[in-house]
């Protein structure tokens, strides 16, 4: 529990949106055809994706930074960040001509630290520690400390609320009607909390619903729980939002304007990645598909509403793109691996294809490993399916021709391991 509550003010969040007016318009609130096609709403996308650092971080990173004194500016500032909030505090710096510590976590995007490499230019210095934001936050409040420099923190401060908010305000004055739903991203909770008290201030119907990764849903925690929670562990996929512990200032405000969170898997996000790619265009990171991929969640209570979603960034390397495609194959059923005990004698394998592959079923992965003086050699096969339905007739037309596997999608263990 906080001993400081703060609740950032429609008047506040109006004083942000004059600052951000130095450097930013407001980024387009777009239907999204095939989105609403899908649910059978009305559903809009709040593209801070075409922000110029490609996400909506700016917005409080610079809030914050334009807020302090003089001479806090000269010393220099430092913040910690996964990759977002840094690429808008390096364009802060450039801006405004001063210098600053980027602390990232060495898991970090590479195209995320090129980016802020980018925006920063001469004014930035970037320290790649710990596995995690929450350590890579931990060493730069550290360093700061050290050296007396500030540190912009990446969501649990007032100014940076404020800057977040920006967005509510926004989103009023470009939907067309009333909105019945917001999703929104959650990693610490710095733009739930801003959008959500602007939202809440001048449109008190509209349902604000938080939305958190599967591996690291820290608000949801400490709502459930009372107080703030600190996870034992997190799934780093979901860079932008995989934060262990909320934030103390967010989490009140959260659990007052926040109607429903909803915990979103990994698997179900990379599926939206490619949605959103292949039908419409839209290049998002995983944080950035977070809201998009909750509708499926939330689908029988949109139908029929008005529904606004923030793509809060996109900030991704192509390089994941494979990773990405697999997580999706995985999660929607569509991609299965054994561990086959194939007879070895002459065609054995080409048996297996010719009986046991269906005729829409694609065999994408065989590593065989024969072995002297034996009866069986184990093949470690990967099936990819056209519809999660032709699992069940795979499995039988193994059973039939007598195959000796073990399926290995539910051994986390083994799976991990082999794939």
């Amino acid at each position: 529990m906080s001993d400081t509550k703060y609740f950032p003010t429609t008047e506040a969040i109006e004083k942000a949106a004059a600052v951000l007016s130095e450097i930013l318009e407001p980024t387009p609130f777009q239907k999204n055809n095939n989105l609403s096609d899908i649910y059978g709403a009305e559903v809009y996308l709040k593209r801070e994706d075409l922000q110029m650092v490609r996400s909506y971080k700016i917005r409080g990173a610079y809030n914050k930074i334009r807020s302090l004194a003089p001479e806090a500016l000269e010393n220099g500032i430092v913040c910690a960040s996964a990759g977002n909030h840094a690429q808008g505090v390096a364009f802060s710096c450039n801006k405004l001509q001063i210098m600053g510590s980027i602390f990232m976590p060495v898991t970090t995007p590479k195209q995320k630290i090129e980016q802020v490499r980018m925006f920063g230019k001469e004014f930035i210095e970037i320290v790649l520690t710990g596995d995690t934001f929450d350590a890579a936050n931990a060493s730069a409040i550290a360093y700061a400390k050290e050296t007396g420099k500030t540190f912009i923190p990446p969501f649990d401060d007032p100014k940076v609320m404020e800057g977040q908010g920006t967005i509510g305000r926004e989103i009023m004055n470009q939907a067309p009607d009333k909105l019945d739903y917001i999703f929104v991203p959650i990693g610490g909770g710095g733009l739930a909390s801003g959008l959500g008290s602007y939202i809440k201030a001048v449109s008190p119907e509209t349902k604000i619903i938080g939305v958190e990764p599967g591996g690291a849903p820290c608000m949801k925690a400490a709502i459930d729980n009372g107080g703030l929670v600190e996870l034992d562990e997190i799934d780093k996929f979901v860079d932008g939002a995989a934060v262990k512990k909320a934030g103390a200032m967010t989490y009140e405000v959260c659990r007052e304007v926040l109607d429903d969170i909803v915990v979103v898997p990994e698997g179900a996000v990379c599926t939206m990645i490619i949605q959103m790619y292949n039908k419409s265009a839209i290049v998002v990171e995983p944080a950035g598909a977070l809201s998009s991929a909750a509708l499926r969640f939330y689908a029988d209570k949109i139908k029929g509403k008005k529904v606004a979603c923030i793509v809060s960034g996109s900030n991704n390397d192509i390089t994941r793109m494979e990773e990405i495609r697999e997580k999706s194959l995985l999660y929607e059923g569509l991609k299965h691996y054994f561990i086959v005990n194939f007879p070895q004698k002459s065609g054995a394998v080409v048996s297996f294809i010719n009986n046991v592959i269906g005729p829409s079923d694609d065999l994408v992965h065989i590593q065989y490993i024969k072995k002297t003086n034996k009866n069986f050699g184990p093949a470690l096969i990967g099936i990819e399916l056209a519809a999660k339905e032709d699992f069940e007739p795979l499995i039988r037309r193994m059973e039939e021709h007598g195959v000796k596997y073990e399926y290995i999608n539910d051994n986390n263990l083994l799976f991990e391991i082999l794939i």
